[in-house]
C-alpha cells in the first residue's frame, strides 16, 4: 500500500476543489454523498403561517412544477432544518432584514436523523439540506417537492458542469455546498511521518496508542464507509459479508473510541481533548484556523480513500411557507452570498459566479481538502432495500 505521511497529506494543489467537490470530473462512482458536522434537532419548528406577501415583485408564476410563487415573495417566516455550523449567522440576519421575516434554525447530525422527521409530515420546516444520496431517497418517497425555478432566477449561477444525477430530472434541489470526509489529527502527538491512512483509527496496533482520544462520526453511512474503505471495499457495497466485516472492525475499535460524535469533534480536537477526529473537511479546517494551529494540526482524506459529497437545499412536500423557501434558496444562490457562505464555513461552492468573487486565499484553503488523486473518493449512493442494513450494522457495532 502506498505510504503517505500526514505532513504531505495536509498539502494539496490549489484548484482540485470545486468540480471535484460538487460531482465534477472525478473517478468516483454515482453522485450522492454526505454532510458536515451537526447535532440532533434542538427545537420543534412551530410552522405558524404569518401569511406575509412582503417582498413580492410580480404576480406568482409557475412552470407547472413547484409552488406558484413570485421572485422575492415571502408567505411567512422561514423554518430551516440544517446541519450545525453550516450557515453564516450574518446571512440569516441579512435575509431577515431584506425580507421582513424571521429565521428559525434547528439542526440534525445525520441524513438518517432528518429524513423520518420530514417524511412523517407536519415537521414545520420550509427548507432542509439533504446530502445527495438522501435526495434520491426523498424524491422516490415523495417527501420533497419540485422547485419552481421561475421563482429562483439565481439558479443560473450554478456551475453547469455539476453532476447532480442524484436528482435525475433536475427539478427538486439546488446544490448548497460540497466537501470531503476524512481525519483531523494532532501532529504534535501523532507525528508528521505517521501513515496517513484509516489505520490510525482501525488498526489496533496504531489506534491503541491513542485510546480514548479518537472520535468517529455518529453516522452509519460515513463511519461504516470509512471502515469499508480501509478494508478495500466500496462504501456503497451491497455485499452483506463485506458490511459485516466493516461492522466487526468498528466494534473492535470501540475500546479506543472516546465518542461517536458529529457535532463537537472539531473543537474536541483543537482543545486537546482528542488526538484524531473523523469529520467533515470544512468543520475541521475552520476549527484549526480559529485555533491558529496550522503547524500543529492537519486535515486529510486517508490514503485508502473516503467520501466526497454535495449537500442541497430542498423544500419538504408540506412546507408551510414554500414561497419564503424559494426566496431563501434564491438568496443563497446570489453570487456574493454564496461566496460569503464558503468564506465562513470553508466548504466548496457549487456556484460558478460565487467562485469568481470568492477570496483567493479561501479557495487555496479549500483545495487542501481534496487529495491530488481523486480516484479513491466515492459519493455515497442510495443502496435501496439494502439501506437498512447500514443502520442496523452501525447500531450493533456501537453496542
Amino acid at each position: 500500500m502506498r505510504k503517505t505521511t500526514l505532513r504531505l497529506a495536509g498539502v494539496a494543489v490549489a484548484g482540485a476543489m470545486v468540480l471535484a467537490a460538487c460531482g465534477g470530473d472525478s473517478s468516483s462512482e454515482d453522485a450522492a454523498g454526505e454532510e458536515p458536522a451537526a447535532e440532533e434537532a434542538t427545537s420543534e419548528a412551530s410552522g405558524e403561517d404569518t401569511s406575509s406577501d412582503e417582498g413580492a415583485t410580480e404576480e406568482p408564476t409557475t412552470d407547472g412544477t413547484g409552488a406558484a410563487c413570485a421572485v422575492d415573495q415571502v408567505d411567512g417566516d422561514l423554518f430551516l432544518y440544517n446541519w450545525s455550523e453550516y450557515i453564516d449567522p450574518e446571512l440569516k440576519t441579512a435575509f431577515e432584514e431584506q425580507f421582513g421575516v424571521t429565521v428559525t434554525e434547528d439542526n440534525y447530525d445525520s441524513n438518517e436523523a432528518m429524513q423520518p422527521i420530514v417524511a412523517a409530515g407536519n415537521s414545520g420546516y420550509d427548507v432542509i439540506v439533504p446530502s445527495d444520496y438522501m435526495v434520491t431517497i426523498m424524491i422516490e418517497e415523495g417527501t420533497i417537492q419540485k422547485l419552481n425555478k421561475a421563482a429562483i432566477p439565481n439558479f443560473g449561477n450554478l456551475d453547469p458542469n455539476l453532476d447532480t444525477s442524484y436528482d435525475p430530472t433536475g427539478e427538486y434541489v439546488a446544490p448548497y455546498q460540497g466537501g470531503t470526509t476524512g481525519l483531523g489529527v494532532n501532529l504534535s502527538v501523532v507525528g508528521d511521518d505517521a501513515d496517513a491512512g484509516w489505520g490510525l483509527v482501525f488498526d489496533p496496533a496504531i489506534a491503541s496508542k491513542y485510546a480514548g482520544q479518537i472520535t468517529l462520526l455518529n453516522d452509519p453511512r460515513e463511519t461504516l464507509g470509512a471502515a469499508l474503505k480501509y478494508l478495500g471495499y466500496s462504501l456503497n457495497t451491497t455485499d452483506k459479508g463485506q458490511l459485516d466485516e466493516a461492522k466487526d472492525l468498528i466494534a473492535a475499535a470501540v475500546e479506543n473510541i472516546a465518542a461517536f460524535e458529529s457535532d463537537q469533534y472539531d473543537e474536541l480536537l483543537t482543545t486537546g481533548q482528542t488526538v484524531i477526529a473523523h469529520g467533515y473537511s470544512g468543520n475541521v479546517v475552520v476549527s484549526i484556523d480559529e485555533y491558529e494551529g496550522d503547524d500543529e494540526y492537519a486535515y486529510f482524506v486517508p490514503s485508502q480513500g473516503g467520501t466526497i459529497w454535495t449537500d442541497n437545499m430542498a423544500v419538504p412536500f408540506d412546507a408551510p411557507h414554500p414561497c419564503t423557501a424559494h426566496t431563501f434558496i434564491n438568496f443563497i444562490l446570489d453570487a456574493e452570498n454564496g461566496a460569503q457562505l464558503s468564506e465562513w464555513n470553508y466548504y466548496a461552492s457549487p456556484n460558478a459566479r460565487s467562485n469568481e468573487v470568492m477570496d483567493p486565499e479561501v479557495q487555496e484553503v479549500l483545495a487542501v481538502m481534496y487529495p491530488d488523486d481523486l480516484s479513491g473518493l466515492e459519493y455515497i449512493t442510495d443502496t435501496g432495500v439494502f439501506e437498512t442494513n447500514f443502520s442496523d450494522a452501525f447500531s450493533e457495532a456501537k453496542g
